[in-house]
């Protein structure tokens, strides 16, 4: 799936695009996952007519449902945690990564034609930190993304920066750091585009009339661990490769409490 001049790519750049890493076949039941998670959210909120239409929300959903996205995808239908151990997932991730490969979490993000909203250049660190920086972002493309309908933009090399200040710990000072700063990563419907959490990235509104939807799954080396007791998750840690060697590390600490 990728060979060593990928691998040595990312570790200079920060970001590596790899092609066809799913088929015609599994991005469509992605995308057939994704339209069900939106219904069902809809519903849950008890209001009418928000079923996914083709390639639009109602109107009055867009803010609600579709520009905040959804984590955790793979506890909500079963194709997604087949995407998260697909064999070229892992190939790829076992290059980047090394043999012991662990899911931090997931999330749909959906930006629907015309105004699909912007997302400011930032790094993904301040969410989650972690010692030794393995974590990685795996931005699953289940459309064609090119400048028009808002694909991903990164700064090469910027993740040799190491952690940047934020503004609010969410995004990059947009003076100094303008979403046309970053370089475009158009891809292809099944596409993976792997970036370091310390990678400068963000992408620009959607123009055109096109949807463009993307499942995001953050991994890392199983034997990195958080340095903030943030975004901690039931069932973070979930092996996608390899052993975890830590016998007494092996899933959060959570305990159940009364209200």
């Amino acid at each position: 799936m990728i060979v060593n001049e990928d691998v040595q790519f990312y570790k200079e750049n920060g970001y590596l695009l790899v092609r066809g890493v799913f088929n015609e076949q599994e991005v469509l039941e992605m995308r057939a996952a994704v339209e069900r998670i939106i219904q069902r959210a809809a519903a849950a909120q008890g209001e009418q007519n928000h079923a996914w239409q083709g390639d639009f929300l109602p109107p009055d959903q867009l803010k609600k449902l579709v520009l905040k996205g959804f984590h955790d995808v793979h506890y909500h239908d079963a194709a997604f945690t087949r995407a998260v151990i697909h064999p070229n997932m892992v190939a790829a991730l076992n290059g980047i990564i090394g043999p012991n490969v662990q899911l931090h979490h997931s999330k749909m993000l959906v930006k629907p034609p015309a105004n699909g909203a912007a997302f400011p250049m930032h790094q993904d660190y301040p969410y989650f930190p972690h010692r030794d920086h393995s974590m990685l972002a795996a931005s699953v493309h289940l459309d064609d993304a090119d400048e028009e309908n808002g694909c991903l933009a990164v700064i090469p090399g910027s993740h040799l920066q190491g952690p940047l200040p934020h503004v609010g710990k969410h995004y990059l000072n947009h003076k100094e750091h303008p979403i046309s700063s970053g370089t475009p990563c158009p891809a292809k419907a099944g596409d993976v585009l792997f970036f370091n959490y310390l990678t400068i990235h963000g992408s620009d509104v959607n123009r055109s009339e096109r949807t463009r939807r993307n499942i995001l799954f953050q991994y890392r080396d199983a034997a990195d661990v958080p340095t903030e007791n943030t975004h901690f998750d039931w069932g973070m840690g979930l092996m996608v490769s390899g052993e975890n060697k830590d016998f007494n590390n092996v899933k959060p600490n959570y305990k159940i409490v009364e209200a």
